[in-house]
């Protein structure tokens, strides 16, 4: 896919969205109201990964009346998070770059956040966290929700020690500097749920800071993940992310 970086603009929100139908026109809204107020402006990118019921044509409504730019990009079939979020990245324009969970589970001016750790120097990519102590949490998980969080972080850092220092791999809120992840993101190959591992560990291979942020959070019950679903997958991927990145898990972390 054709990187379109001309008329850059402040900040590009990359909004993954399968079967939404009931929230786009939310996190639509939550978005523009937060980039109007934008030093740049910005612009929004949904992308709708194959969804069977009317996420896109509900959305290419309410983008109508968005007061920043947004775009609707349709994938022809369900490929996953990593690949909505990958189609978008390389679909935007900003200096900075980000996304966003569908549900507004984190609010916007959260964004701020990350965005001046990366003017700051102290990272290129900065993570919201639902997990620091000084996070907020208003509405928790389920517990059956906590119990998945907890073996797949268990799993990950269990095999990957290498990401032991960040606490949340993966929350829905992260943001990047725009030049970063589009070099990134277009050698990320896994489509799925272990795409955010995939990003960190490219990230270390070429030296990339990232940092942490806390965020007030409220768990989503409608959240389209089902973890029991996607439990081969994980384990497929982790096996995978071990013999891609080897030399990059043996080297001793910067960060």
């Amino acid at each position: 896919m054709e990187q379109n970086t001309t008329n850059e603009v402040g900040l590009s929100i990359v909004i993954p969205a399968f079967e939404e139908s009931r929230k786009v026109c939310g996190d639509i809204a939550a978005a523009s109201a937060f980039l109007t107020e934008f030093p740049g402006g910005g612009e929004i990118l949904l992308v709708d990964d194959g969804s069977r019921d009317k996420t896109a044509s509900v959305a290419e409504e309410c983008a109508r009346h968005a007061e920043v730019p947004t775009e609707v990009i349709r994938l022809g079939r369900n490929r996953g998070k990593g690949c909505a979020v990958r189609t978008g990245i390389l679909r935007s324009r900003g200096r900075y770059v980000m996304f966003a969970d569908s549900g507004c589970c984190v609010p916007y001016d959260e964004t701020l956040t990350g965005i001046r750790m990366i003017q700051r120097g102290e990272c290129v990519i900065a993570h919201g966290s639902r997990k620091m102590d000084v996070s907020h949490i208003h509405r928790p998980q389920s517990w059956y929700r906590r119990l998945c969080s907890r073996l797949f972080h268990w799993l990950v850092i269990h095999d990957i020690k290498r990401l032991a220092n960040l606490t949340d791999t993966q929350c829905g809120f992260k943001i990047y500097d725009g030049a970063i992840a589009r070099c990134l993101y277009p050698i990320c190959t896994i489509d799925g749920f272990m795409f955010d591992i995939e990003i960190i560990l490219l990230a270390m291979k070429y030296g990339y800071t990232i940092r942490e942020f806390p965020v007030d959070w409220s768990w989503d019950p409608d959240s389209r993940l089902r973890p029991a679903h996607e439990a081969y997958k994980v384990l497929r991927d982790l096996i995978w992310l071990k013999r891609q990145y080897g030399e990059v898990l043996k080297s001793p972390s910067k960060s």
